[in-house]
């Protein structure tokens, strides 16, 4: 485990922010730390990060307690809590240098960051011109100047366009694939976190709700096909005889589990060759509210 923490707990004054969590992060994985705003994942990476100091429990990176060994650990990683901490008035390419001087960073491993994050048409523009997208980008270059073996990541699509968000989802998964990052990344979007997550982390309220691959949260998290129809009742028995499993009906439409594209293509055809109507049909993810419930039931 490249993080692993025990029965880690903080509190501001009287108010217990995590309680008693235990984080298990794979070498070579995407964890998705994932909670609603207040579910306590800053705080947790700030303790991870040491910028808050741990009263309860222990944390492990690089199977090293961190206590005692703060600075190897430190020197490990690289990190963007929040917005990144960009000088507006100098070039990307300035942002850059500027800081790997202060490593004692060769200006070759600021060219590599460039073309890595795809900032190299932009490297001499201003960095106070470039959108959320860029900005976001040029602060993972920042952190992973001193080519860090974990990069923990506090939200870094949040106020991202979609073309922003997928440029960052791409170039994480990238460093993983291709440059054998571990990468620790905390988000309130379960939709975006489902995409390019390896294993994944549900907190709430300080508590830890669930862990593991992201293929077990997704027996938890099934998507379903959302059915609009003129008749759910026939459209119900239509299904449910031609093999399809029914989950809920209701006066005006339905669910199946989902499977893929090609599923709701084949389940709009059956239904409107056997004379039904078909208002909408689409796929519907469970937001984290729904997961929270169908966890706690499922405990």
């Amino acid at each position: 485990m490249v993080i692993e923490t025990q029965e880690l707990s903080f509190s501001f004054a009287d108010q217990l922010v995590v309680k008693s969590l235990s984080l298990q992060v794979p070498a070579g994985s995407i964890y998705g730390f994932l909670g609603p705003n207040g579910a306590g994942k800053t705080t947790t990476i700030k303790l991870l990060l040491n910028l808050l100091n741990t009263q309860d429990g222990s944390i492990r990176i690089f199977g090293q307690d961190l206590q005692s060994n703060r600075i190897s650990i430190m020197s490990q990683i690289g990190s963007l809590i929040e917005q990144p901490a960009i000088y507006q008035h100098m070039t990307g390419k300035e942002n850059l240098i500027n800081r790997a001087m202060l490593l004692s960073v060769t200006e070759k491993r600021v060219d590599e960051m460039l073309a890595l994050v795809q900032l190299n048409a932009a490297a001499n523009k201003k960095a106070g011109q470039y959108s959320l997208g860029m900005k976001q980008r040029l602060g993972i270059a920042l952190a992973l100047l001193t080519d860090p073996k974990l990069l923990i990541l506090d939200e870094p699509t949040n106020g991202l366009d979609p073309n922003g968000i997928i440029e960052i989802r791409e170039l994480l998964m990238r460093l993983v694939r291709q440059h054998g990052k571990t990468v620790f990344i905390s988000s309130h979007l379960l939709s975006e976190i489902e995409r390019m997550a390896t294993h994944v982390g549900i907190i709430n309220n300080g508590a830890m709700l669930f862990q593991g691959e992201i293929k077990d949260l997704e027996s938890i998290s099934q998507p379903m096909v959302y059915i609009e129809t003129d008749n759910t009742v026939d459209a119900a028995n239509l299904l449910t005889r031609n093999s399809y499993t029914v989950t809920d009906v209701f006066d005006t439409h339905l669910h199946v589990p989902f499977t893929s594209r090609q599923q709701i293509g084949e389940i709009n055809a059956l239904l409107v060759q056997n004379g039904l109507t078909v208002f909408s049909i689409n796929k519907q993810q469970k937001d984290l509210e729904e997961l929270f419930l169908d966890i706690t039931k499922a405990n």
